[in-house]
């Protein structure tokens, strides 16, 4: 069951590769992700050597009734990615690559745990986005076509 996509990663980035990460919060947090309280626009990968990474810049909103427990709580704090040391030196190996970046696509729960899906990315042209928006068109009117 996806909890949420960023849309924006798709549409920004070509991806190459996907990985699946898990997410180290707190319990308020996990309640507020399952809420559908999180947010990846803007957000990306932060690898540390070879050995920790960790999601930047997503921000997932407090959780009301654990507002006693969360005093000083940083929507946007980092948190540490759960993954195999031979997928950390994957990703930093292609991370260091020129026009490479690692971005989060979705969130998700899977057994009731939540999971992050993290892709190796190249950034499009501008031109390669108009591109896309006219195949999302055509695709449209396409269907729209087919229905009628």
């Amino acid at each position: 069951m996806s909890i949420t996509i960023n849309k924006l990663a798709y549409y920004d980035y070509q991806i190459l590769d996907t990985f699946e990460a898990g997410l180290v919060l707190s319990g308020p947090e996990v309640k507020a992700v399952k809420n559908g309280g999180i947010n990846l626009k803007g957000s990306y990968i932060n690898i540390k050597d070879d050995r920790q990474a960790s999601l930047v810049k997503a921000h997932i909103s407090s959780y009301k009734p654990a507002q006693l427990v969360q005093r000083n709580y940083d929507p946007y704090q980092e948190r540490r990615l759960l993954l195999n040391r031979k997928e950390l030196k994957i990703l930093l190996g292609k991370s260091k690559e020129a026009g490479i970046t690692v971005v989060p696509l979705k969130v998700y729960l899977k057994h009731g745990l939540i999971k992050l899906e993290i892709g190796i990315a190249r950034g499009k042209k501008k031109y390669d986005k108009r591109e896309t928006i006219k195949k999302r068109d055509f695709e449209r009117r396409k269907r729209r076509e087919i229905t009628f």
